[in-house]
């Protein structure tokens, strides 16, 4: 399976330009020039996969940038919701902040319900980096080689097509389940841990069809492995421009991608959180950063005119995002058990 390490991604890291020099410290209310020292970037999930990539490519700019290390720590475990309560939970001080993903800043107030050990008021909005399409896929044994074949087949046959994700509440469950309540066809959901079991099973034909992030799928679709029928954003991959997007496959208004932020505990103060959302914007407009993401299908965020993000604008992504995926989920059932 294709995957991201930590050297690779440090490497990476290290082959982008210098930043500029670094701008005056932002003042935090009571006093005191920040940073003074070191910042940690909880990252949600293990080392190596496109989180930990993006994270730290993002961690070693930001650093750059500050005048101060940014140091990654993964704090995997429950789905993100680990890594999540501990920066809420964290001292407002813009030393902890945390690497989020559409999972831990969206989906999981709707799957985990009454189990979320943060809400979205925990946690403030600072800048969004990339966003990363999924890709509907199907095993080479299933004969439909379009969306429409793909659809008129689950039709013909309800319930009985089973289609894998990376686990209950991820990107691509949800996003399967959005595609199910789109087309109205029944798919049987068959959860994984993690990506790399769920690939596994759709190439050794014993799954129908999978949802899943462009990044950990592509070299198994370049090679022919797996039969990629349309991408999940608004416009077609670079990575994949063969394919389609859903609505130029057939299913209106169909746009859902993963994608990755910072946010920072609430009550951070207001001069921390412009700083640090002026320095991600900076960086996610870095030629050579842009060039990094393309290389595995990851978007610009566009939140902004010029293609950028910003506190404000990352802030309401958040709030449409929460209310997309719920409405999604309490459409579709899917809760964690």
């Amino acid at each position: 399976m294709h995957r991201f390490t930590r050297r690779s991604a440090l490497a990476a890291a290290a082959a982008l330009p210098a930043a500029p020099a670094t701008i005056a410290a932002a003042q935090p209310a009571g006093g005191g020039a920040w940073p003074s020292r070191p910042i940690r970037l909880v990252i949600p999930f293990t080392p190596a996969g496109t989180t930990d990539l993006v994270g730290r490519l993002t961690a070693e700019r930001l650093g750059q940038r500050l005048g101060q290390q940014v140091v990654v720590e993964n704090r995997p475990g429950a789905g993100g919701n680990v890594a999540g309560e501990h920066v809420a939970r964290s001292e407002p001080d813009g030393y902890t902040l945390l690497f989020t993903t559409i999972g831990t800043g969206a989906i999981n107030f709707a799957v985990y319900g009454s189990r979320m050990p943060y809400k979205p008021e925990d946690l403030a909005a600072v800048g969004l980096m990339v966003r990363v399409p999924n890709v509907l896929m199907v095993s080479n044994r299933v004969p439909a080689r379009s969306i429409a074949e793909l659809i008129a087949l689950a039709k013909a046959n309800p319930g009985k097509l089973n289609y894998g994700s990376a686990g209950v509440g991820t990107s691509p469950h949800v996003c399967m389940e959005l595609f199910k309540i789109q087309t109205g066809t029944d798919l049987a959901h068959v959860p994984y841990r993690g990506s790399a079991p769920m690939l596994t099973e759709l190439m050794a034909d014993r799954l129908d069809v999978g949802m899943d992030n462009i990044p950990s799928s592509l070299a198994f679709l370049r090679e022919g492995r797996l039969r990629g029928l349309a991408t999940t954003g608004a416009r077609r991959s670079s990575v994949l421009p063969d394919l389609p997007t859903m609505q130029e496959a057939g299913v209106p208004d169909f746009e859902a991608t993963a994608w990755f932020g910072v946010l920072a505990p609430a009550r951070t103060p207001p001069p921390i959180i412009e700083r640090l959302g002026r320095e991600l914007d900076a960086i996610g407009k870095e030629p050579a950063f842009r060039a990094r993401m393309a290389e595995f299908g990851a978007e610009p965020p566009a939140l902004t005119p010029d293609g950028g993000s910003s506190p404000e604008a990352f802030a309401e992504f958040l709030r449409a995002e929460i209310a997309k995926w719920a409405d999604v989920v309490r459409r579709s059932g899917a809760r964690v058990e």
